[in-house]
């Protein structure tokens, strides 16, 4: 058995993970658009029986056929796909560093903060759920830095869904408050 991972191109993470028999590590995989559609809702939940979908765009996806790896089943997040110099995924997955403080939304924008500087430009990806609408955000953690302010205006005291995508660190997905 071999595990097949629906992965974010920008960024490297595992968005989705499927055990599927008759796939070998590094065989073509199957077209994203194929898996999952237009695009592959995150869900979270904002309590009081409320949940928000934080779509991922198929477009912005990519899909691999990698050697199996039984906790990115669990948690995909915490894996990663690194590509070769041609944008080849590896068969191997890479276990992103975790990190579980670090973002903050207020009313003008979400601040994302990691634990150590990044040794280069970082790539970020973020969604934020804003009643039937989900905020898209992109940019980078400069190299040297620990941090980066991603534009986007919300209310005071709101309580959205949030995914966070930060090259090389773990996938956060869960609920924030704006301060």
């Amino acid at each position: 058995m071999a595990l097949t991972v629906v992965y974010a191109a920008d960024t490297g993470h595992v968005v989705g993970a499927l055990a599927l028999t008759g796939t070998a590590p590094g065989t073509p995989a199957a077209d994203v658009a194929a898996l999952v559609g237009r695009e592959l809702p995150m869900h979270v939940s904002l309590g009081e029986g409320h949940t928000a979908a934080l779509p991922l765009s198929a477009r912005e996806l990519a899909v691999a056929a990698v050697d199996d790896e039984p906790d990115a089943l669990g948690e995909p997040l915490a894996f990663g796909v690194d590509v070769t110099a041609d944008d080849k995924p590896k068969p191997a997955l890479v276990r992103l560093a975790s990190w579980t403080e670090g973002i903050a939304l207020a009313t003008d924008g979400l601040t994302i903060t990691v634990k150590v500087p990044t040794a280069r430009a970082t790539p970020v990806v973020a969604l934020i759920s804003d009643e039937q609408n989900t905020h898209v955000l992109a940019g980078e953690i400069p190299a040297q830095q620990t941090q980066v302010k991603l534009p986007v205006t919300l209310v005071g005291g709101s309580v959205h869904g949030v995914l966070v995508l930060v090259s090389g660190w773990a996938g956060r997905l869960g609920t924030e408050k704006v301060t």
